[in-house]
């Protein structure tokens, strides 16, 4: 077979940018947009991308370059992503919920050239820019205006629909020279305090928005409500994914629960993704009431209490656990659900998917090690490891960051990421806590999942978060943050309320000392507890096991 080779026939760099080209073929007259009372067909949408990237290569900002982008989930966010790496250049989402002062790290640190932003959103750009060193080049402004024409003011540049009608549709996109070519930048969503950007090739875009498709059982033309941020890991690479199969993508510029049924209701939504949270306040919300057809709802981030999944399946969402990080762009890890298991109580069941599962077809191997050794840890459901991964649709690394980047993807070649967790005998691991996150009491690891996971059965409790409190005599002890839904009598329940109901549940050294009532946990943009937040007020809490009410 030495005659057979490589050749320009079938070596065509991989690019998710494809799936677009496709679409307005194949899908040209089918609506592929709806935000209020706009929509858009596929053929437009692609039409739309095709102008802005035209419009973008027109400003000649060197090939390769950052273009960075600050907006809600709209139609123009959906757009940019698409028409920046059409224009060849790198798309960088920045968190909407950040302040001037972080936003203004990202833009200097990834040296973007180009920054598009929502009206809402200009006063904080226009401040992260007036941070800029006197001798630092600033970005160029585009302002992703509130209604239709143009806006007359200092430092922008141009508006979003203006270079939409000044490009040109005949536009040829720039394809990636090697499908290892960076596509996308995305700082980490800061539930630490030092973000780091994550580049990610063409190459691993594709595949992952290819497997996303794949684990999840995604038809074509399903009807996609954006309910997750765009900016989060590109909308878990379904803002390709949906161009892939043909979606409706329902844009939402924020997240509100009734305004989420009412959507589902009008636009017989099928499929949304968010953060447990998402699930919680879906669940929680006093309108909620039974579906009419069931409406498939992909979860990620910290593990779901089982309690929660209980809630939200019993209203006709089909919940799917999944597991991934912005180093791999997507989930890359579900819980492979099995026919037999429909047998189980419910109870079991929930149990069983708040479990993170089994690799996607698109990771090569996902396992649980002892962070030292690297050796395997015991397939038997309760002995700590570091979750790692190994597969196609890792990142390239981070930006300007080789330590951080040799410190994650080690020699050994696995990726480590920073999970602590447990392997299962059939298999399934289960995430247990971020390692940071372990609470490590009188020698004993406790996992601050467990106790959030009986926490959240407790009726009244809407949100948890279990952190390390200082202690004299054990070193540390589990204290916890509470909301209470709404509709609680006026009087909450007092702290040993609820530590006796966590002693009924949990072994004594699990049990937390001390109970924080909060009208609301802070959290990200993406819905992720800011734990680094409250382990601050638990620190300066002292080692003193009173009430504390925020």
């Amino acid at each position: 077979m030495e005659e057979l080779k490589r050749s320009a026939a079938n070596s065509c760099p991989l690019t998710p940018l494809t799936f677009l080209e496709r679409a307005a073929n194949v899908y040209g007259d089918c609506i592929s947009v709806i935000y209020n009372s706009m929509s858009y067909t596929w053929s437009q949408t692609h039409e739309r991308c095709l102008r802005m990237a035209s419009s973008i290569a027109s400003l000649r900002i060197q090939r390769g370059r950052v273009v960075s982008v600050m907006a809600p989930n709209t139609p123009a966010m959906y757009e940019l992503q698409f028409a920046v790496p059409m224009a060849g250049y790198v798309i960088n989402n920045i968190n909407t919920r950040l302040d001037s002062r972080t936003v203004s790290i990202i833009l200097r640190h990834s040296e973007s050239k180009l920054v598009f932003v929502d009206f809402q959103l200009l006063g904080v750009v226009l401040e992260a820019i007036s941070l800029f060193p006197p001798k630092v080049r600033h970005p160029l402004m585009i302002l992703i205006e509130k209604d239709e024409g143009l806006v007359s003011m200092a430092g922008i540049h141009d508006t979003y629909e203006a270079m939409v009608r000044k490009g040109t549709s005949e536009f040829k996109r720039v394809s990636p020279e090697n499908e290892w070519d960076p596509m996308t930048l995305n700082y980490t969503s800061g539930t630490t305090s030092s973000p780091k950007g994550v580049v990610h090739s063409h190459r691993s875009i594709f595949i992952i928005t290819y497997d996303s498709l794949i684990n999840w059982s995604v038809p074509k033309q399903p009807v996609y409500l954006w309910t997750l941020p765009m900016f989060h890991s590109n909308g878990w690479s379904y803002t390709w994914g949906m161009a892939a199969v043909g979606g409706t993508n329902i844009c939402l510029r924020k997240f509100d629960a009734r305004v989420v049924y009412e959507s589902i209701y009008r636009h017989n939504v099928t499929h949304l993704c968010g953060a447990p949270v998402i699930l919680n306040m879906l669940a929680n919300y006093p309108g909620a009431r039974p579906l009419k057809s069931p409406i498939q709802f992909l979860t990620g981030g910290a593990p779901p209490p089982a309690a929660v999944v209980l809630r939200t399946e019993s209203l006709g969402f089909a919940v799917t656990h999944g597991y991934g990080l912005t180093e791999v762009a997507g989930v890359v890890v579900s819980c492979a659900w099995k026919s037999k298991w429909n047998a189980f109580p419910a109870t079991e069941r929930a149990r069983l998917k708040a479990r993170q599962g089994v690799r996607t077809l698109g990771i090569t191997a996902a396992d649980v090690v002892d962070p030292e050794s690297g050796i395997s840890v015991k397939r038997d459901g309760s002995t700590l490891g570091e979750i790692v991964l190994r597969g196609a649709c890792l990142m390239l690394g981070y930006l300007k960051n080789p330590e951080a980047t040799s410190k994650c993807m080690r020699g050994d070649g696995w990726l480590y990421t920073g999970d602590v967790g447990v392997m299962h005998p059939d298999g399934y691991l289960e995430i247990k806590d971020r390692s940071k996150d372990i609470i490590i009491s009188g020698g004993e690891n406790v996992s601050s999942v467990e106790v959030e996971s009986v926490l959240y059965s407790n009726p009244v409790v809407n949100e948890a978060a279990v952190v390390a409190r200082p202690d004299d005599y054990w070193g540390e002890t589990p204290c916890a943050f509470l909301s209470l839904k709404e509709g609680v009598s006026k009087k909450p329940p007092a702290e040993n309320e609820m530590i006796e109901f966590c002693r009924a549940k949990l072994p004594h050294y699990m049990v937390p000392r001390t109970v924080v009532f909060m009208a609301e946990l802070p959290k990200t943009a993406t819905g992720k507890v800011q734990k680094f937040t409250l382990r601050d007020i638990a620190n300066k809490m002292g080692s003193m096991a009173s009430a504390s009410r925020l």
